[in-house]
């Protein structure tokens, strides 16, 4: 070779030489006139950036972040790729793609990127293999990974809250999740379903995923709508095997249920002030919870004529009983309603039983309520004036006394046809007399003791006595006769030319009655003398004068 070319050979070397180290260059003396030639071999690199790909912990199923590794040929000739694949026990577990082609050029690189999908727990390996035209084909890169899974153990799995009121919630009842995998648990929903899922109502602490080897706690409660069996289920949706978990879950509802005997109580007639004979109500528990008391009271518009004593205490058993004793005072007379109310726990309370009666009361009344006598001569009666006394009242006026009281009781008299009873609706008379002892007005009071109320019930009485001289003669048999004049004298025979009274009186007499007139004009310890002369109709003539009367005045 020519020095020239030699030099050009060499120059071009030394330009591959930068641009790729692993070319070799042989210079080689060549014989005669000093001439050298220079010999180059052309060889494909392979070279990996990594020899194996850990990829740890990956859910069985689930596919993991992808991880790459760097092909170059680091050779002074084309990388021819044959083949590129994944082989091995577990080469179904890893996928992989690359940008590699069927050749790579001297110094190039390319990339490839794996993916592990376990489908088992446990370790899972294999080999990406490279079938190419570099020193060593083939050549290969690890894979390795663990399949990991959560496992779900439930510490219980049913419920059972036995008997609960219905309508009540009962204590909680705790199932303890674990997650006994290798896996985080990832929790879709906790929740309950079934017949009667409203039913029951859960709590938890399990948040959206559970660590492995970790566990929570779902609390559950039970509050029956209805009486008899209630089931549902408690459901956990996640991604171990066999999701949904499932915990069954049992309640039987209950209630008591409150029976009244009798239902109303009518006390009929009772006087008012008094109190009737208890009767009573029985309460029964036919239902299948014990029965809760409240309280026991009277209400209603006439709730204070009504009383309760009771043995039912805070609570009755199933199928026990136990009695309210109800009396009846009435306070006035008329119609009274209320009612027993029973405050518990079953449904319709509170529980109620009539109650009703009527106040008796005889109303006495008396009419008028006074009685004036006005002017009666001393020691004379005057004649008799009337009271009515009326029953209005609806039941037996008990009469204990008729009397007459007050300062001038003893000029007073009563005669009375009520006896010792009076019924209701009817009345009976007193008639008072007014026999006055002195000159002057004189009160006293009818007193009427009974069983109404207001008793006494009286009638005040007064009267004015005065000094006076009755007269009374026989009626003259004479037709015409009108009337009658009266002449008075202090002395016997002296009587006056003036009568006392100014026109005729009548005296107040017929033909078969005795005729009077009362002289209210005299005065005490005075004698008078009185003739008396019949007027006739001419209002003149008058008759001789009768035989003459004498009075003593006191």
């Amino acid at each position: 070779m020519e020095v020239s070319a030699l030099q050009r050979c060499c120059a071009k070397a030394a330009i591959l030489a930068t641009a790729c180290a692993a070319i070799i260059l042989w210079c080689i003396s060549c014989g005669g006139g000093g001439s050298t030639s220079l010999v180059s071999v052309s060889t494909p690199g392979f070279s990996l950036s990594s020899t194996a790909i850990p990829f740890g912990n990956v859910s069985v199923g689930a596919a993991s972040t992808p991880q790459t590794a760097t092909l170059t040929n680091d050779g002074n000739a084309t990388l021819a790729l044959s083949s590129i694949l994944v082989q091995g026990a577990d080469a179904s577990d890893f996928t992989l793609t690359n940008n590699c082609g069927s050749s790579l050029a001297a110094s190039a690189q390319c990339t490839l990127s794996a993916v592990f999908t376990p489908t088992a727990l446990g370790t899972r390996t294999a080999s990406v293999v490279f079938t190419d035209n570099a020193t060593g084909s083939p050549q290969s890169l690890s894979l390795t990974g663990t399949g990991t899974a959560p496992a779900v153990s439930l510490s219980a799995t049913s419920l059972s809250f036995g008997n609960q009121m219905v309508s009540t919630t009962s204590a909680a009842q705790a199932v303890t999740l674990t997650n006994s995998g290798t896996a985080a648990l990832s929790i879709t929903s906790v929740t309950i379903t079934g017949t009667n899922a409203s039913d029951f109502a859960q709590t938890n602490t399990c948040g959206s995923s559970v660590a492995a080897g970790a566990n929570c706690t779902i609390s559950v409660t039970f509050t029956p709508a209805a009486t008899g069996s209630r089931a549902a289920s408690l459901s956990i949706t996640d991604n171990a095997a066999g999701s949904p978990q499932t915990v069954g879950l049992s309640g039987t509802g209950t209630t008591p249920v409150v029976s009244l005997s009798p239902t109303s109580i009518p006390f009929g007639n009772q006087a008012v002030g008094t109190t009737s004979t208890a009767q009573t109500v029985t309460v029964t528990n036919n239902g299948t919870a014990t029965l809760s008391i409240t309280s026991v009271a009277i209400t209603g518009a006439n709730a204070s004529a009504f009383g309760q004593t009771n043995n039912c205490g805070s609570s009755l058993a199933v199928g026990a009983n136990c009695t309210i004793s109800v009396t009846f005072s009435p306070m006035a007379s008329g119609s009274d309603t209320a009612s027993v109310s029973i405050s518990d726990s079953a449904a319709g309370s509170p529980q109620t039983v009539g109650l009703s009666g009527t106040g008796t009361a005889p109303i006495a009344s008396v009419s008028p309520t006074s009685l004036a006598f006005g002017t009666e001569p001393i020691s004379l009666t005057s004649s008799p004036q009337s009271v009515t006394l009326s029953n209005t009242g609806n039941a037996t006026l008990t009469i204990t006394s008729v009397t007459i009281t007050g300062t001038n009781a003893n000029d007073f008299a009563e005669n009375t046809t009520c006896g010792s009873s009076l019924a209701a609706g009817a009345n009976c008379t007193i008639a008072v007399t007014f026999t006055p002892s002195i000159a002057g007005s004189e009160t006293a009071t009818l007193s009427i003791s009974d069983n109404a109320s207001g008793s006494p019930q009286t009638v005040s009485l007064s009267g004015t006595g005065v000094h006076a001289v009755v007269l009374s003669w026989d009626p003259s048999p004479t037709s015409g006769v009108v009337g009658y004049y009266i002449y008075r004298g202090t002395t016997s025979g002296g009587e006056g030319t003036t009568p006392l009274n100014t026109s005729p009186v009548a005296g107040g007499c017929t033909s078969t009655t005795t005729c009077t007139y009362t002289d209210e004009t005299v005065q005490a310890d005075q004698t008078y003398w009185y003739e008396v002369t019949a007027v006739a109709s001419d209002d003149v003539t008058q008759s001789e004068d009768s035989n003459q009367a004498s009075a003593n005045v006191p």
